[in-house]
């Protein structure tokens, strides 16, 4: 009589901010019947694992389990961490992963030489692509931010005003007749910000 051996669907979803939407990979994980309660989501930074969502997860998960996720790159941002992560995943913890867009790595389909191998190669050539666009989008957006920053464009909070008397206050303070300390006191700013304000308007008059 052979024992059924039995395991524990999960699910795991990471979006990179706190706002940016995760109901594309609630649905496919609905689609694959992960329960709910099997779900772990991370809002936040995938610079590193060290994460809330991933962290319970990673204690749950047993030899057997199978673990889905959408795409390749929830588990990583750059090559390394990907393949360290999947070996971790497989290898070390003994779950079998699936992964939702890509059929291919979907270790309970690759128990066999042949199969490994194919799945190791396909994976590491994925990996290598998601860092690949995720360093190309980032090349993108330094050369979008430069070419706009080039054209007059400002990026961040736009100035505050400077207070109603900060003319008088300025020409007090260069004939010398009051200190940076009182002046910056009397414009209501910290004196780091009255010097490097009164420091441009010196520049402007060259």
């Amino acid at each position: 009589m052979t024992r059924e051996v039995s395991f524990i669907v999960y699910g795991y979803i990471r979006v990179s901010a706190a706002d940016q939407n995760e109901n594309r990979q609630l649905a496919a994980m609905s689609e694959k019947s992960v329960p709910i309660n099997n779900l772990y989501i991370d809002k936040q930074s995938g610079k590193d694992f060290n994460r809330p969502g991933y962290k319970k997860l990673i204690k749950r998960l047993k030899a057997g389990d199978v673990l889905f996720i959408l795409s390749i790159d929830r588990l990583g941002r750059n090559y390394l961490e990907i393949q360290e992560q999947w070996h971790f995943l497989t290898k070390e913890k003994g779950a079998d992963i699936c992964v939702i867009d890509m059929p291919l790595l979907d270790t309970r389909r690759c128990r066999d030489l042949m199969g490994t191998f194919i799945a190791d190669l396909v994976l590491q050539i994925l990996s290598f692509v998601a860092q690949s666009e995720r360093e190309n989008i980032r090349k993108r957006q330094q050369q979008g931010i430069a070419a706009a920053k080039a054209k007059g464009v400002r990026f961040g909070r736009p100035p505050l005003p400077l207070p109603e008397n900060f003319h008088e206050i300025y020409f007090a303070w260069k004939s010398k007749k009051i200190t940076l300390q009182q002046a910056a006191k009397a414009c209501e700013m910290p004196m780091g910000t009255f010097y490097s304000k009164a420091k441009k308007m010196d520049e402007n008059k060259k």
